[in-house]
């Protein structure tokens, strides 16, 4: 089975992005198509891109970014779930994003992005969508959205507007798609 990476993109302290990663998480493992991994970006705790060389070069020279090399080695796919500020994506998810690269050739990816206003995120998806094609992601054309995020969560966790657990079952099950045809052989196709 695949092992499909979550990754918490927010690293703010106060943040309501781990609740909604939770969900997010718990949906993934209901939804069945995926081993699950969590990770929280603000427990990877990456400094900012430090490394000597270009990350196409491969040649890592400190251990977080080796020990980040070997985490995202091991999934199939990611779901990026990330809030928007200010118009875009967060900056620890760029900089999580600019110390790799093999790693993340034809790699599936998932957007969920929320916002406390009315756009969902959209704005942030429209910015990063080029960029992980750029770099060699296969991004799933679906996305989740959702809009006014602090009427949605609070002491109880992130309360999931009706609707969203099919949102993400689509995205999954394009991931779930785009990672069977990385694993397809020619001979199977």
């Amino acid at each position: 089975m695949p092992r499909l990476q979550i990754i918490t993109a927010s690293t703010r302290p106060g943040r309501v992005g781990s609740t909604v990663a939770a969900w997010a998480l718990d949906e993934a493992r209901r939804h069945g198509a995926f081993d699950v991994e969590a990770i929280d970006l603000a427990e990877v705790a990456l400094p900012f891109l430090d490394e000597p060389q270009e990350a196409s070069t491969g040649h890592y020279v400190h251990q977080h970014t080796k020990d980040w090399s070997a985490t995202i080695s091991r999934g199939d796919a990611c779901l990026f779930v990330m809030p928007m500020y200010n118009g875009t994506y967060s900056a620890p998810l760029k900089n999580a994003i600019d110390f790799l690269y093999d790693e993340w050739q034809d790699k599936p990816v998932g957007l969920f992005t929320y916002t406390a206003g009315p756009s969902g995120g959209l704005p942030a998806i429209e910015a990063l969508r080029p960029i992980l094609t750029r770099i060699g992601f296969r991004p799933a054309e679906r996305s989740v959205r959702v809009p006014g995020i602090g009427e949605l969560t609070g002491p109880d966790g992130f309360r999931a507007p009706a609707g969203l657990d099919g949102e993400l079952a689509g995205v999954l099950d394009e991931l779930a798609k785009l990672a069977a045809d990385a694993d397809a052989s020619p001979a199977q196709v």
